[in-house]
C-alpha cells in the first residue's frame, strides 16, 4: 500500500462548523482510520495546516488534535508550494478576498457557502477558477444526510409519481444571550458581518431544491427580524440588523411547488430540527436529517372534517419508516472523500463554484423579493 499526501490549508477552524464537522468529523476523521482509500493498493493522506487570526486558538488546536503546522499569515500558506488544496470556512465577509488569493495562488478550492456576499462575485470567483484550471467545490452537505439520501432512493424508484408540492420547516429557538447563552454566533445577526438566515439558508434550500426536485424558477419570500435585540459574547447589548425568519415560495421546473419555513425564532415541535414533507400522486414522505417516513396511496387512510368530535385515530402512526438499507457516513465527511478523489483522480464532480453561486443567487433574489413585496423568476446562471 502505498501512500501520496494532499496538503490542505483550513481557514477559520477555529469556528464551530470548521472545527467540528470539517477537521475533527471529516480530516482527522480521514487520518483516524488510515486514510482515504484510493484503489489500486494507493492512499490518500490529508495533512491539514490550520490558517486563522487568533494565534492562541490555532496553537491550542493544533496542540489538542497532535498536528503540528498552524499560522496565522495566510499569503504565505498560499505561496507555498507544497500546499495543494484550499479550504474556507471564515465568516462570509471574509470569504471573497481569501478565495481570490487562493485561485490566483493555483490552488484548488473548497469553500463553505455562501461563496460571495453576492451573486456578481459569485460568478467572479467561478469564473477565475475555470480560468486558472483549478478544481474547486462547495459544501453541500445536506445532500448527504441520511434522510434526504433516503428521499432520493425514492424518488429515484418512482414511489412519488408525480410530485405535486414540498414543504419544509427548519429552526429552532436560539437564546438572545442575555439569560443563556446563544447557541450561534452574534455576526449572524447583523447584515453588515454577513448575516441573516436568507444569506445563510437560501443557499442550502437552492441545491436540496435543485439536486432532489428540480431547478428554481421563481421565488416569493417574506423575512422578519422577530427578536430585534441580543446580546454578544461579551454579555453587551446590541441591535439585530439582519433576519431571523424567512417564509418562502418556490416554483420548481417541471410544476412543483416548495414551501419552506425558516427560523431561528422558532421553538421545536417536530422529529427533527429540519423536516421535508414531500406529497406525489402515488405517496407522500416526510425526511428529516436521519429519518425518513412514508405513507402510499394504496394505505391512505380517508380522513373526514368532524369539528364536533375528537380525533379517533394517531395519523402518524399510519406512517411506515424507510429502512436504512446502507451505512450512512458523516455527510461533511462524505463530500470530502468525493471532493479529494476529484482532486487527486479527476473522478466527477459538479457541485463546484458555479453551483454555490446558484445559491447565493436564490439568496439574493430573496432579499429583494421580500424589499419589494413581489415574486421574481430566477434566471439561469452561467459563466
Amino acid at each position: 500500500m502505498t501512500r501520496r499526501t494532499v496538503r490542505i490549508a483550513m481557514n477559520g477552524v477555529t469556528g464551530r462548523m470548521g472545527y467540528r464537522q470539517h477537521l475533527v468529523r471529516s480530516i482527522l476523521a480521514l487520518r483516524e482510520q488510515g486514510g482515504l482509500d484510493l484503489g489500486n493498493g494507493e492512499t490518500l493522506w490529508p495533512e491539514p495546516v490550520l490558517v486563522g487570526r487568533r494565534e492562541h486558538a490555532l496553537r491550542a488546536l493544533a496542540e489538542r488534535h497532535g498536528l503540528t503546522e498552524w499560522s496565522t499569515d495566510l499569503d504565505a500558506v498560499l505561496a507555498d508550494d507544497s500546499i495543494d488544496i484550499y479550504f474556507d470556512a471564515q465568516v462570509t465577509s471574509a470569504r471573497v478576498e481569501a478565495l481570490t488569493k487562493a485561485i490566483e495562488a493555483g490552488k484548488h478550492i473548497y469553500t463553505e457557502k455562501p461563496t460571495a456576499a453576492d451573486l456578481a462575485g459569485a460568478l467572479d470567483l467561478a469564473r477565475r477558477a475555470s480560468e486558472k484550471g483549478i478544481r474547486h467545490g462547495v459544501v453541500q452537505d445536506k445532500l448527504f444526510l441520511p434522510g434526504l439520501l433516503k428521499l432520493k432512493r425514492l424518488i429515484d424508484g418512482g414511489f412519488f409519481g408525480e410530485i405535486l408540492s414540498v414543504r419544509g420547516e427548519f429552526g429552532y429557538w436560539v437564546f438572545e444571550g442575555d439569560w443563556q447563552d446563544a447557541q450561534r454566533p452574534s455576526w449572524n445577526y447583523r447584515s453588515e458581518d454577513g448575516g441573516g438566515i436568507v444569506v445563510d439558508m437560501f443557499p442550502h434550500w437552492e441545491y436540496v431544491l435543485h439536486e432532489l426536485f428540480g431547478r428554481v424558477t421563481s421565488v416569493t419570500a417574506q423575512v422578519a427580524t422577530h427578536v430585534p435585540r441580543r446580546w454578544d459574547e461579551q454579555g453587551k447589548p446590541y441591535e439585530a440588523t439582519a433576519d431571523d425568519a424567512a417564509y418562502g415560495i418556490f416554483q420548481l421546473e417541471g410544476g412543483a411547488i416548495a414551501q419552506i419555513n425558516s427560523s431561528w425564532t422558532v421553538r421545536v415541535n417536530r422529529d427533527e430540527l429540519v423536516e421535508f414533507q414531500v406529497d406525489g400522486t402515488h405517496g407522500s414522505a416526510v425526511a428529516g436529517l436521519r429519518g425518513c417516513r412514508v405513507q402510499h396511496r394504496s394505505a391512505t387512510p380517508k380522513p373526514v372534517w368532524n369539528p364536533d368530535i375528537p380525533v379517533t385515530e394517531s395519523f402518524r402512526d399510519q406512517w411506515q419508516e424507510v429502512p436504512d438499507n446502507a451505512a450512512f457516513d458523516n455527510g461533511f465527511k462524505a463530500q470530502w472523500e468525493l471532493f479529494l478523489r476529484h482532486v487527486t483522480l479527476g473522478a466527477p464532480y459538479h457541485w463546484d463554484l458555479l453551483a454555490g453561486a446558484r445559491g447565493v443567487q436564490l439568496a439574493e433574489l430573496g432579499l429583494r423579493s421580500a424589499a419589494e413585496g413581489r415574486r421574481l423568476d430566477v434566471p439561469e446562471v452561467s459563466l
